[in-house]
């Protein structure tokens, strides 16, 4: 047991069983447990998070994330239809400066990286990014936190919109989204010195 401290009970059954041992696991458990000779797991290496890195100016990077338009704003005739919106903070139409890098999650809508293709092709996203001329910055898988900033979007979208709107179908769902968008640009907000986004 001193040349195996870490081994797992299975493990340690097989290897004493290589050398002769003829008890059960389960009477090897109980002595191992008897004698206080369990396993000493080590601990995981611990994920050290990246700080998060302040970007200088705008279109420096821009976060781009998909929200599932929640089924109970889903009524009539679009009743059992699936919405999504897209939200880019910043976007290629709607403002003068050049868009360097994207930040996406894994989604299989932004890129096949994650895919069981041992050769991924690239998404159509990924082909129109390259035709721009446009970084693409995959953020860690399961780490939505690294998407900050459009993830606090897709919140404040279902408090003051999702909460309080239904759509009847895709068109109503697009104008009505458009409003929103509309009037959120034109709110004042704290982190930009009480000036709206769109100022």
């Amino acid at each position: 047991r001193r040349r195996s401290p870490n081994a797992g009970l299975v493990v340690f059954w097989v290897k004493l069983r290589q050398r002769g041992y003829t008890r059960s696991v389960t009477g090897l458990y109980r002595i191992l447990r008897k004698q206080g000779q369990m396993p000493v797991k080590p601990p995981n290496p611990k994920y050290i998070p990246k700080p998060y890195e302040q970007m200088l100016y705008p279109g420096q990077r821009v976060q781009i994330d998909v929200k599932f338009v929640p089924e109970a704003c889903i009524v009539g005739e679009a009743n059992g239809k699936k919405f999504y919106q897209y939200t880019a903070i910043d976007l290629v139409k709607a403002f003068k400066f050049p868009i360097e890098c994207v930040q996406t999650d894994n989604g299989q809508e932004f890129t096949k990286r994650l895919g069981s293709s041992q050769k991924p092709t690239l998404t159509m996203f990924e082909k129109r990014l390259k035709e721009l001329g446009i970084q693409h910055k995959l953020i860690r898988p399961y780490t939505p936190r690294h998407n900050g900033k459009v993830e606090r979007s897709h919140r404040k979208d279902n408090e003051y919109f999702y909460a309080t709107h239904k759509f009847y179908a895709f068109d109503d769902f697009a104008k009505q989204l458009k409003v929103h968008n509309q009037n959120y640009n034109k709110f004042p907000m704290r982190p930009l010195n009480w000036k709206a986004p769109i100022d």
